[in-house]
């Protein structure tokens, strides 16, 4: 191993420990320092690994913590980068903070949640084996741009990875297409074949014309968003059967889902540990990218009923008399299921919007005039009280008088500790809907009061 890259990993691993002890997490820096001592050390540190990264708009983090259980299950040698932190330098520092000292990596296999932005840089370096894309939706417009951006820096990722097996999702148009590239890439395909719920919250669609003759797409049915049994009748574009299929959605819960999942053929009844018709497609997707690593399907279908969702992700907390459920919102179509399983729920809760307008969450708020707030104010006598929080506060405040919830009913509350402490002051069960970086934030002071992890553990 190279000098200059055993220097980048001493570097990375001691700035890493200090943040790590001042309770920083240290999951970027570090690897900002590495780079900057050796150019290519994901490269070298990451030689003869085998790489299964999960990429898209919505999902990467549950995703992957499914399939991190049925690595874990199986026995394989691996690591990951559990925090979240999934640019290049991120991914950097999990390297090298998983290497000897002299720059070897002792892992068989290594699972990386990459930002979608970023796996056109990331990927150039990375022995990637298994290439996970759950889906593509409109995302933070002033970082990504259009969605046709965020598409096309996966295809010419793509490109840098000749011999990874692509676990598509063959009910989103725009990922399907990723396939008819003329690619080398050996395709399995997941989805959903029947609908998810009865009734779902009106979304726009972020993919209404065919991507290839701009012809508007019929559907079957649809699942959520722009996804489902979509076929175009003027050119034929249509979505493919997957390989790795939902076949029925047997029940969906406040707390899990139960489905029957066919795995090329073999069909098996999973629980799924967590609720949402989202995380039913992230299920199949864990399923697919078990398949191409060579876990066995029994292995998998259990690591589905066991796994432990990543921070912020329906995260459960005990808040003094209420039972909280922390679910991260970041574009409409995630949000929208998010008003799906509260929709869909049964009995009175309280609600808490946080948004912010920080870069990780991007600075373009007005994605939440395209959420569906109505179908949470057709509810509202369910509602025993409804807070406001975080920078944009006043907007969302706006936001939700429009929807049809009365200005008296709002309550606006900017304090973290304050706002947990009127959560945690009945025993109605509450429903958390914070940002990004209004979720660390908040999970900060959730922290302070409880036995939590903290997000890089």
């Amino acid at each position: 191993m190279r000098l200059r890259t055993r220097l980048a990993v001493l570097v990375c691993k001691a700035s890493g420990a200090v943040l790590r002890k001042l309770g920083r997490g240290g999951t970027n820096l570090p690897g900002k320092l590495a780079l900057k001592i050796d150019k290519n050390i994901l490269g070298e540190l990451s030689r003869g690994v085998k790489v299964t990264v999960v990429t898209g708009t919505n999902g990467k983090t549950t995703t992957s913590r499914m399939i991190e259980q049925a690595f874990a299950d199986a026995g394989l040698r691996y690591f990951s980068n559990k925090s979240g932190a999934n640019l290049l330098t991120g991914i950097i520092a999990v390297f090298a903070q998983h290497a000897t000292l002299s720059g070897r990596c002792p892992y068989t296999h290594a699972l990386i949640e990459c930002d979608e932005a970023a796996f056109r840089r990331t990927s150039e370096y990375l022995p990637v084996e298994c290439l996970v894309v759950n889906n593509i939706f409109r995302d933070q417009l002033d970082r990504y741009g259009e969605i046709t951006h965020t598409l096309n820096a996966i295809r010419e990722g793509i490109t840098h990875v000749p011999n990874a097996t692509l676990c598509l999702n063959a009910d989103c148009s725009l990922t399907a297409s990723l396939a008819e590239d003329g690619i080398p890439n050996p395709v399995i395909r997941f989805g959903v074949n029947v609908p998810i719920y009865s009734e779902t919250a009106h979304e726009l669609s972020d993919a209404v014309y065919c991507i290839h003759c701009k012809t508007q797409y019929e559907y079957d049915y649809r699942t959520y968003g722009h996804l489902g049994g979509f076929r175009c009748p003027k050119c034929g574009y249509h979505r493919i059967a997957p390989e790795v299929a939902v076949t029925q959605v047997i029940s969906t819960g406040a707390d899990a889902s139960d489905i029957v999942l066919d795995i090329f053929g073999h069909a098996h009844e999973v629980h799924v540990n967590l609720p949402g018709g989202y995380n039913i497609y992230n299920a199949a997707a864990a399923a697919a990218a078990a398949h191409v690593v060579g876990i066995d399907e029994k292995t998998t279908v259990s690591a589905l009923g066991q796994f432990e969702c990543g921070f912020g992700r329906a995260e459960q907390f005990r808040l003094g008399q209420a039972q909280a459920r922390m679910m991260l919102v970041k574009n409409p179509a995630g949000y929208n299921q998010v008003i799906n399983l509260i929709s869909h729920d049964v009995g009175s809760c309280k609600l808490a919007f946080l948004l912010n307008d920080r870069f990780a969450d991007g600075t373009d708020i007005s994605w939440i005039w395209d959420v569906d707030f109505e179908a949470l104010a057709a509810q509202q006598s369910r509602f025993t009280r409804i807070f406001v929080s975080g920078v944009r506060a006043d907007d969302m405040a706006l936001r939700l008088k429009y929807a049809g919830f009365p200005a008296e009913r709002i309550e606006l509350v900017r304090d973290y500790e304050k706002l947990l402490g009127e959560i945690a002051a009945d025993a109605a069960p509450a429903f958390i809907m914070p940002t990004y970086t209004a979720m660390f934030d908040l999970r900060g002071e959730i922290g302070r009061h409880t036995d939590v992890k903290a997000f890089y553990e």
